[in-house]
């Protein structure tokens, strides 16, 4: 959420910004409503002032047995405590407007973000490994001959329509194998402490960290007012809500591997043949908190876990900067990571990493106290580290071979009990 205190001294600033990012200036009408709010509240300040004088007066006219006067300024006192109580219920009329308001406008982007109108004008800052040459034309995963008896469409459609997947076997096995490397990869290798969290949440979890109010049809709720996660960034970033956190505690670096609910609203006709586009998944989510000085730095360690990740896969990648027209919501830079798939021959988002600054801790009321110094708001950032779903697609399609067996990553061997390959036949072996 933005602080109207900016806005109001740097109006051509914040406008400026939200133009990059496509939006009409804002600043006239949150400014309108600002100036409404503190006329109201400085009214009922003022007339609040007037009654205690009244007041204090009229105890005098009483004690001095001067009637006239004493009716007189009880009628003043009736009629400035029916005006405080308009003008306070105007001003807070007026405050949650204002809110409403701030809450719907997304972040600023940084200066470096590139402007642009969509993903074409993203701009790749590095490139690793390159795509395997085959001698034979590569599959989609849910087409591999191996892989296609573990990943059973039809049964999830029965059990819960479109947009589901029941795996099985060595696919579930290869699945699991991928979270359990990516945990200890960032526990033991990156220094992420593990984090295991609820996936049902209250409302102002989501409000924390910005899915709503804006993007409500993009969640589930449940019947008594959870909402399911869509990722552990909405759980790993709220537990520092509403706390003040000592700055010689950050940074506080998390990881964790959750099941993830979306409802994939408005991708209707979008990646509806296979697993790369589902309602439920799992993804292993990292989520910082530090200071705003050290945001950007931690935003590159946190983009160099992911990109380990892929490279340990040995999976081919590429790292793009997200343009304003492109980028999320609550963020104010985004790496996005994208894996080499073969059997669409072309990269796919696999991990995005953001730094979010100060935007969701003024959402949730979250501060540090700099050492000798008062409680200022703390920096978030939160990044996929990776999609478990995701990444097993491009660990099957990079790893196919011309029979319909999958070779395996060898960093994946022991969590397999050795196993090194899945058979044409859908066997571990």
């Amino acid at each position: 959420m933005h602080d109207i205190r900016t806005i109001r001294e740097n109006p051509t600033a914040f406008d400026a910004a939200l133009q990059r990012r496509g939006l009409a200036g804002m600043s006239s009408d949150l400014l309108a409503v600002d100036e409404r709010r503190r006329a109201a509240i400085y009214g009922a300040e003022t007339a609040q002032a007037a009654q205690n004088a009244a007041s204090k007066e009229a105890g005098s006219a009483k004690a001095r047995g001067d009637d006239p006067e004493f009716n007189r300024l009880r009628g003043l006192v009736t009629e400035k405590k029916a005006e405080i109580q308009s003008l306070t219920e105007q001003a807070a009329l007026e405050d949650t407007q204002l809110k409403d308001a701030l809450l719907s406008i997304p972040n600023l982007p940084l200066d470096e973000v590139p402007t642009g109108k969509d993903e074409a004008q993203n701009v790749e800052i590095h490139r690793w490994g390159n795509p395997r040459n085959f001698d034979f034309i590569p599959k989609e995963h849910f087409e591999i001959n191996g892989i296609a008896p573990g990943m059973d469409f039809a049964t999830a459609a029965k059990l819960s329509g479109a947009r589901f997947v029941v795996l099985k076997g060595a696919v579930v096995r290869v699945h699991r194998a991928l979270s359990q490397f990516m945990l200890d990869t960032h526990v033991e290798e990156h220094g992420l402490q593990e984090t295991w969290t609820p996936v049902l949440v209250k409302e102002e979890a989501m409000y924390g960290t910005n899915q709503l109010p804006k993007f409500a049809e993009d969640s589930y709720q449940t019947t008594n007012g959870w909402w399911l996660i869509p990722t552990a960034e909405v759980t790993l970033t709220n537990s520092v809500a509403g706390e003040i956190l000592e700055e010689s505690q950050l940074p506080i670096r998390m990881t964790a591997h959750t099941q993830c609910f979306r409802s994939e609203a408005g991708s209707a006709g979008k990646d509806t043949s296979g697993m790369l586009r589902q309602h439920q998944f799992e993804k292993v989510e990292m989520v910082t908190i530090c200071t705003p000085t050290e945001a950007l730095i931690e935003h590159n360690r946190m983009t160099r876990c992911a990109e380990a990740i892929l490279e340990k896969l040995e999976i081919p990648y590429r790292t793009i900067v997200l343009c304003t027209g492109d980028m999320g919501f609550g963020a104010q830079k985004t790496h996005d990571l994208e894996a080499w798939l073969p059997g669409q021959q072309k990269y796919r988002e696999i991990s995005s990493v953001s730094t979010c600054g100060t935007f969701q801790a003024r959402r949730m009321n979250a501060r540090y106290r700099p050492a000798g110094g008062k409680p200022d708001f703390i920096a978030t950032l939160n990044g996929s580290g990776l999609a478990v779903g995701r990444c097993l697609i491009a660990v099957l399609e990079n790893g196919q071979q011309a029979d319909g067996s999958v070779d395996l990553p060898a960093v994946l061997h022991r969590y397999l009990n050795g196993k090194t390959r899945i058979s044409a036949y859908g066997v571990l072996e």
